[in-house]
């Protein structure tokens, strides 16, 4: 890297312009988005997944997804006590069995964001306990099979929840 210089800058991302020189001794720029990692939580009973829906403003609909998060206030905080967290938060949820499947970088093409995967068994229905910015935010459980029909129908969109789905089920966490 030659040089680099924020473009814009909140409490959720930092985008960067890094001034590079490549191997062949020619010049160009990376835009790098920095975003702190996060968590995504498949919670897994009984074949059956629970799923949250939010409206995604970027794209302007609402989506079915895997409760998923960050605490940018405190970001030091280790990723099974965030995945807890977050799933209560969102599903009203408690498990009392978080098992780690892994680490995804989101997008490493332009970004350094990756998202630490949790599945969550022995569940316990506690209360929600929503964000102001997960307003409307609803949640239901969903049959493996269904879940996998809402992927292939369009209704899931999300790849976060499509690739930790497929990753802990490549690795043999749960079966159908």
């Amino acid at each position: 890297m030659i040089d680099t210089r924020i473009a814009y800058e909140n409490k959720w991302m930092t985008v960067r312009e890094d001034k590079v020189r490549r191997l062949s001794g020619s010049e160009g720029i990376y835009g790098v988005v920095d975003k702190p990692d996060f968590v995504a939580i498949l919670p897994i009973e009984n074949n059956r997944i629970h799923l949250v829906e939010q409206y995604r403003y970027p794209v302007g609909e609402r989506y079915w997804e895997i409760p998923q998060g960050s605490w940018e206030e405190n970001p030091e905080v280790d990723s099974i006590t965030v995945a807890a967290g977050e799933l209560q938060e969102e599903t009203g949820l408690k498990s009392n069995r978080l098992e780690y499947v892994g680490h995804i970088y989101q997008a490493y093409g332009y970004s350094n964001q990756g998202f630490h995967i949790y599945l969550a068994t022995e569940l316990e229905k506690l209360e929600q306990s929503l964000d102001q910015e997960e307003e409307g935010l609803i949640t239901d459980s969903f049959d493996l099979l269904e879940f996998e029909s809402m992927i292939t129908n369009g209704r899931i969109k999300d790849a976060t929840t499509i690739s930790a789905y497929g990753f802990a089920k490549i690795k043999g966490l749960f079966s159908r």
